[in-house]
């Protein structure tokens, strides 16, 4: 989403929900009411609010918009991802769908869309199979709803306590063997072609822009691509990875959680910019 991408030194890959952006029911605010952050609302959705940024957070994504490839990067669909306002937004580059789409000012890129159709070919079966799978006979305990995601890849909302004991593990074998990845992600069950990954794109976008330092943020196990593949990585203390303890010694937790843990977030990314120069690379 940055303009001058030819200029910029260093590129930044941050996932938008619960690492830059949340909802009223994930900011975890535990101060009292008085002593509550100024806010910003970051997406609107049948006219409502919906998603939010600390004022200074997004004060702060400006800057970096400015200085840097920023890159948002969302296992959102493009339509989802169009209701999301952001410094910068619809300049540059952006990764939505899980990687599957990449975003050129604006516009999927028509590089990668044939890059991806060609990877699905070679290895994956058909959406339609997966789908099926999911649906068919009999019905499976605490899958509750099934959807498809551009025609990439399939997510169900779940109830954990009643899925069987032995499903996930079931499902992520017969996934294997036909080309495709499963993640479990709060009460998402997500079933998506191995070739779909935020961290594909990703380096995509970096080989495109030259840049030589990579910063990511996120958290989620869908995150966790990007996260190894940055040179500096940043993390919220909440969520999937989180849970998991997922730690590596390039990467940072946050001390805080909820919404102030994005607006940390972007104060670490602000003084990692502040630091780089092209002789440091």
């Amino acid at each position: 989403m940055s303009p001058g991408i030819d200029a910029a030194p260093v590129m930044v890959a941050s996932d938008l929900d619960r690492t830059l952006i949340y909802s009223a029911n994930s900011m975890a605010l535990t101060a009292s009411d008085q002593l509550a952050p100024r806010m910003v609302v970051a997406e609107v959705y049948d006219a409502a609010p919906l998603s939010f940024m600390t004022r200074a957070a997004e004060e702060l994504l400006e800057g970096i918009v400015e200085r840097s490839v920023f890159v948002p990067v969302t296992t959102r669909t493009r339509a989802q991802f169009s209701r999301v306002r952001l410094p910068g937004f619809g300049c540059g580059y952006a990764v939505t769908t899980n990687g599957a789409v990449l975003l050129h000012d604006g516009e999927p890129d028509p590089g990668w869309s044939r890059h991806i159709q060609r990877s699905l070919g070679a290895g994956c079966v058909p959406l339609s199979n997966v789908l099926e799978h999911l649906t068919g006979s009999p019905a499976v305990p605490g899958l509750l709803r099934v959807r498809t995601a551009e025609d990439f890849f399939v997510y169900s909302i779940v109830d954990r306590q009643q899925l069987p004991s032995a499903y996930l593990e079931e499902l992520g074998a017969w996934c294997l063997e036909r080309g495709w990845t499963t993640s479990l992600q709060g009460r998402k069950l997500y079933c998506v072609p191995a070739p779909i990954t935020k961290e594909a794109a990703v380096a995509e976008v970096r080989r495109r822009s030259g840049a030589e330092l990579l910063v990511a943020a996120g958290d989620s196990r869908l995150d966790a691509g990007i996260l190894e593949l940055a040179d500096i990585a940043i993390r919220p203390a909440h969520g999937e990875l989180h849970s998991d303890d997922f730690t590596r010694a390039h990467l940072t937790v946050t001390s805080a959680s909820g919404v102030l843990a994005g607006e940390e977030i972007l104060r670490f990314v602000d003084d990692v910019l502040a630091q780089a120069t092209p002789a440091a690379y």
